[in-house]
């Protein structure tokens, strides 16, 4: 993480501007509203929206547009160029004292912007304090991952007028990371209509943010949600925005990444969810997070480490990347594998006993660590011992945090551990492990990967442990024991050898789901296509 001092003037303001076709797009959607007369821009940076309401030719219709904008220069410069428009009024001022100020005696029917992308930890302080006001005020939480986006976001919701319509830029993250929970709800609850325009090409490719185009609509009758794929700003020339259904919008704390799969699709996600021959794999496991050592590359060493510091007595098997998982099971012929391969296949586990005690190698590799500054990052400065890693347990199971095709669930077979490149799962009392890394190679439940999942950067698919918990996997109580054996022996041999894993979810659906459990076909062939649709979708990103 950067600190503040060494941060860049546009990363602290997070000022990364609109594209003119983009702003464009914004204005003209709204350009036929004849109940339109007033505007705010609440971060109006170079102006590019109040451009765009030129070019419109509607910029005067208006009977009076606000635009906020807290950096002194370019608000002079704006002020200037919009000189000649009596109706245009440019405010130099932070917003949120601007909203602090207004919120009970203005309201706009018509609000566009593209809001900065702050991190918390670059607000002043006085900032972080009225957008935590502004939250809380609203019931949501006010905490260190809410971006300033957030809080403009809901400043400007509650600036609308009754049939008021707001279109921001903000972050495609909105519609799945676990800190815009509240704030999808919030805006449930407060708006009838929403839509969201994605791109697949990025928009600001010098920052690689995802981002999307959020327009939200008040009034009485409730629409609920809708979303429109586009693959660039070029799609903006000849797209129908009215080509899009809105389907019902749950108001709930949840996931938005579901209104990309159709009506349908979501009733059979619905109706998989209240099936009794399925069940959470939270129903079946603890599921936590892997080992933090504060630093995997002290922590996490190969076998000419252990052996030049004498480490074989304090040293456990590592699974410590994704690429160290070969298949389902990870044997200790994988584990050696990976030792005879150079690879980082061993933890340091200094035990808790007087450091005077350690060997003499032992101190040596610690000594060597502090005058390396190894012990200087936060994790391991907070530790009594920085050399001593804690919480370290065997796992039954593995499960890759961030994968490509789809994550591996992986029976832990030689008492190894890993690193938080992924999961810890400890199956409850009386589970099978066998039973329950089978129940997961089924096209249902990799359409509930991608649905619980959520779209990181490049492509890739990342999924946290209250996620992986909220995977949906059949129940395999009743399945022979024999039967299920000679399948993951299958599964293991297709997997071991990079073969297409559809040939995998084809054998587990055809034996296991439809012959054994009778779940129907159809169902699978379903799952399948959501399973594919989220992943292609996905991976189209990692492509640009």
């Amino acid at each position: 993480m950067k600190l503040k001092e060494d941060s860049s003037a546009q990363k602290l303001r997070g000022a990364y501007y609109t594209p003119l076709p983009l702003a464009r797009m914004m204005v003209e959607l709204f350009t036929g509203r004849t109940d339109c007369k007033s505007v705010l821009e609440p971060s109006c940076g170079d102006g590019v929206f109040l451009d765009a309401l030129i070019k419109a030719d509607c910029v005067k219709k208006y009977t009076n547009i606000d635009a906020v904008e807290i950096n002194g220069t370019e608000a002079k410069k704006v002020k200037e160029r919009m000189k000649a428009y009596e109706n245009v009024k440019v405010i130099n001022k932070d917003f949120f004292d601007f909203y602090r100020a207004n919120k009970d005696s203005v309201e706009y029917d018509l609000i566009l912007g593209n809001p900065p992308y702050i991190r918390y930890q670059y607000l002043e302080e006085n900032q972080r304090d009225l957008m935590s006001e502004i939250l809380t005020s609203q019931g949501m939480k006010a905490n260190k991952l809410v971006n300033t986006w957030v809080g403009f976001i809901v400043s400007c919701v509650n600036l609308l007028s009754k049939n008021g319509k707001i279109a921001f830029v903000i972050p495609a993250e909105i519609m799945q990371v676990a800190y815009a929970e509240d704030l999808r709800l919030f805006l449930s609850d407060n708006l009838s209509k929403i839509t969201l325009i994605t791109f697949e090409e990025l928009v600001f490719p010098d920052i690689e943010q995802e981002i999307v185009v959020f327009i939200g609509e008040k009034g009485d009758e409730e629409k609920g949600i809708r979303i429109v794929e586009l693959n660039n700003l070029e799609d903006l020339k000849s797209f129908d925005i009215e080509a899009n259904d809105f389907q019902k919008l749950q108001h709930v704390h949840e996931k938005w990444t579901k209104y990309f799969t159709n009506v349908e699709e979501n009733a059979l996600v619905k109706r998989i969810r209240e099936d009794k021959r399925f069940q959470k794999l939270s129903d079946i496991a603890l599921i936590n997070v892997g080992i933090t050592t504060g630093n995997n590359k002290y922590f996490s060493v190969e076998q000419k480490v252990v052996e030049k510091y004498r480490l074989q007595d304090v040293v456990r098997p590592l699974i410590g990347r994704s690429a160290h998982a070969n298949s389902i099971y990870f044997t200790h012929e994988d584990w050696m594998l990976n030792v005879n391969n150079n690879k980082a296949a061993f933890l340091i586990d200094f035990p808790d006993v007087e450091y005077k005690r350690y060997p003499k190698k032992h101190k040596e590799y610690i000594k060597k660590g502090e005058k390396n500054g190894e012990n200087k990052g936060y994790k391991c400065s907070i530790r009594d011992r920085w050399y001593r890693i804690p919480s370290i347990w065997v796992p039954d199971a593995f499960f890759l945090r961030r994968n490509n095709l789809y994550p591996k669930f992986v029976l832990n077979q030689c008492d190894a551990v890993s690193t938080d490149t992924m999961h810890r799962i400890k199956f409850n009392e009386g589970i099978e492990p066998e039973r329950a890394i089978l129940s997961y190679y089924n096209s249902i439940s990799f359409a509930f990967t991608e649905l619980c999942g959520r779209s990181y950067g490049g492509g890739v698919l990342e999924i946290l442990p209250g996620e992986v918990g909220n995977i949906i996997v059949p129940r395999l109580d009743d399945i022979p024991i024999k039967k299920v054996r000679e399948v993951l022996t299958r599964v293991d041999s297709f997997i071991r050898k990079g073969d297409d894993i559809e040939k995998v979810l084809d054998i587990v659906d055809n034996e296991i789901l439809v012959s054994l459990l009778g779940i129907d076909d159809i169902m699978c062939k379903d799952a399948r296509i959501i399973w594919k649709k989220m992943q292609k979708r996905r991976l189209k990103r990692g492509w640009n």
